[in-house]
């Protein structure tokens, strides 16, 4: 089940420590860690981003989920100064890119006050025990949800509204007097323009989700390769020993 995980903790050698922990989970095949990075907040309330995942294309993708959560997080402060900005921006404030509800961000929010670090990462996981178990151990307060297409949802359902007004407005245009025609045609053109907007945005996410699951699945299969040839090359080395 893919998730967003949240470890905040003290000091920037535990959040390296949680970092640690996390990709071990995935070397044993516990969890898969698709793309992370660490924050901390500043006592300024502005926040820096350490990107941490430099493995293959995912590290491309941080502006989509993963940079939308750390600029949710970072609060009405946002980043600080520095090479993450860019990597960041524009969708970093963006909710629905986030695919995850607002009051899981306070939650975060609310613990990662200044002076204190947070790995973040998009992570996929059948059980929770291991990476619960890891990271308090080292004294982690941890988070998670699950990506949800709740926000998707609630858009379509938007949508629907608006091209049923849409065709009720059109219906009335045919009954009414002239001099109401203009006006309720200028409503419908502006309600045309909104439709057109929220389809636009709709296919532009909709591609987004299509190439990060294009990434995701590249990562693993690199993966599975790289384990399948350490296979071969340790029977190798164990036939050579006999």
């Amino acid at each position: 089940m893919d998730r967003m995980l949240v470890v905040v903790v003290d000091t920037e050698a535990k959040a390296v420590e949680a970092t640690n922990a996390l990709l071990e989970l995935d070397g044993d095949g516990s969890i898969s860690v698709y793309e992370r990075a660490i924050v901390t907040k500043n006592a300024n309330g502005t926040t820096t981003v350490k990107l941490e995942d430099e493995r293959g294309p995912l590290a491309t993708l941080a502006g989509t989920e993963l940079g939308s959560l750390i600029g949710l997080i970072s609060g009405p402060a946002g980043l600080a100064a520095g090479a993450a900005v860019g990597l960041f921006a524009g969708a970093a404030l963006d909710i629905h890119k986030a695919r995850i509800n607002d009051d899981f961000v306070d939650d975060v929010a609310k613990q990662l006050r200044p002076g204190r670090f947070a790995l973040v990462a998009e992570i996929e996981e059948d059980s929770t025990t291991p990476v619960d178990s890891r990271m308090e151990s080292i004294g982690g307060i941890v988070f998670r949800r699950t990506l949800s297409d709740v926000q998707r949802t609630l858009r379509e359902e938007h949508l629907a509204a608006m091209q049923a007004n849409l065709m009720q407005m059109k219906a009335e245009l045919a009954q009414i007097h002239a001099d109401r025609k203009a006006k309720l045609q200028e409503k419908i053109n502006e309600l045309d323009s909104k439709i057109q907007e929220q389809l636009r945005r709709s296919n532009e996410r909709r591609e987004e989700a299509e190439l990060a699951e294009k990434a995701k699945a590249e990562a693993l299969q690199a993966r599975a390769e790289a384990q399948e040839a350490k296979a071969a090359e340790t029977h190798i080395q164990d036939e050579l020993h006999k």
